[in-house]
């Protein structure tokens, strides 16, 4: 009857699951071999029989018959007299096969047996998981909201495996409700013991690229390649296209009339602002490109510190570096090379270094406008205030303050 219930408990397993036959019978002869050889101090003599399908299952030991008075190892060894009392005609040197029954085991290891016999399944299950969604990292995957945390979505797939979208993965306009079908990239697989733990993204410049693949047939069919992609989550983003193709405008071909195929992943992204440019190898005219839409003047280029000087009339700069900086920062991601903006008509010695106003303007506020690229005067009174709020950690009074300090320069 226990090896019944054995057996049973391992195929509620077996259904939920689909183990195959010949794994069902590998985790179950570990997990009994791992048993005798607790009880016993070795397994190697113990032969056992598995028929998962009928619930049967036999385990035999097998010794050596010794002369009585004789036993050194009574796992390995068997008096002759003892023997004799399974089949009277045996004789020494011979081999005596005997069964041993689960009962003999006592109720506490069978207990611990079919404890560990759950355990080997789940460990099966969750290696079996993490292999397959390993293979999935970079892909495109659907879930359904299961629960939501303060700071994780718990999804569900359709095998119920549990997939995890961090706060910090998601767009800053993702609103989810429990059942909701949410898409986005499977980012990372781990193991955390023995259980996968299966990130998705919706941040990842990846996913972007999956859309477009997704979206757009020429990107699916190859005959347009995704040449790189630079994003600001929820915010903007710039992709970079090309076709082997001539007689394809790879542009035109992923936004479509009057934008009808970038759309939807527009929307998918929480209108996400999408430039798509076309690829090239010239670097002027990419990165005059990345800075679309603005149009520039001139450009000088180092090639060997990836920097580039552009120059634009008034009423280009403010679309080169666009709202909260966007722009000019993902051209620069896009292209690789650190961009300078230089407004045209304006001499370069006309500017002053922030720091030549230290007496006037605390450290630790330079080192702000610093850290977004801010230097000089002329930088940040060319900036929008509420931009300058956004971007920094100053409270607006602070930068009026500077603003004011700078305007006395420059008037």
């Amino acid at each position: 009857m226990e090896n019944i219930a054995l057996i049973e408990s391992f195929s509620e397993f077996k259904d939920d699951k689909f183990i195959d036959r010949v794994t069902l019978m590998a985790i179950l002869e570990d997990v009994f071999r791992a048993t005798l050889k607790k009880k016993y101090g070795d397994d190697d003599n113990f032969d056992i029989i598995i028929n998962p399908d009928k619930g049967d299952l036999e385990i035999w030991r097998n010794r050596t018959v010794v002369p009585d008075g004789e036993v050194e190892d009574p796992n390995q060894e068997i008096s002759l007299s003892d023997a004799r009392k399974i089949e009277p005609d045996f004789e020494v040197g011979e081999d005596v096969p005997e069964e041993v029954k689960l009962v003999d085991l006592g109720r506490r290891a069978i207990l611990a047996l079919r404890q560990n016999l759950i355990s080997k399944i789940h460990e099966h299950d969750n290696t079996n998981i993490y292999k397959q969604f390993k293979d999935l990292e970079g892909e495109l995957y659907t879930a359904e909201v299961h629960h939501i945390r303060h700071r994780a979505v718990i999804l569900l797939d359709d095998e119920g495996n549990e997939i995890i979208l961090p706060k910090e993965k998601q767009i800053p306009s993702d609103f989810f409700r429990k059942g909701d079908n949410v898409r986005g990239i499977i980012e990372s697989v781990e193991l955390k013991g023995n259980k996968p733990a299966i990130i998705m993204s919706r941040t990842s410049n990846k996913f972007l690229e999956k859309l477009f693949e997704q979206e757009i047939p020429e990107v699916f069919d190859g005959l347009i390649t995704v040449k790189n992609v630079v994003r600001i989550p929820g915010e903007k983003a710039k992709v970079a296209v090309d076709s082997y193709d001539d007689r394809i405008d790879p542009v035109g071909a992923c936004v479509g009339m009057k934008g009808s195929r970038i759309h939807g992943i527009v929307r998918e992204l929480g209108n996400e602002n999408i430039d798509v440019i076309n690829y090239t190898a010239n670097t002027n005219l990419y990165i005059s490109r990345a800075l679309s839409p603005a149009k520039i003047t001139s450009i000088s280029i180092n090639d060997e510190t990836k920097h580039a000087e552009v120059t634009l009339k008034l009423e280009e700069v403010s679309k080169a570096i666009g709202r909260g900086g966007h722009n000019i920062r993902l051209a620069g991601q896009l292209t690789g090379y650190e961009i300078d903006v230089i407004r045209e008509g304006v001499e370069e010695e006309e500017d002053v270094e922030l720091r030549e106003f230290s007496d006037e303007i605390e450290g630790w506020i330079i080192d702000e406008f610093s850290r977004i690229g801010l230097d000089t005067a002329k930088q940040i009174l060319d900036q929008d205030i509420d931009d300058l709020i956004k971007r920094t950690d100053l409270e607006e009074e602070t930068i009026r303050e500077v603003i004011n300090i700078l305007k006395e320069e420059f008037e």
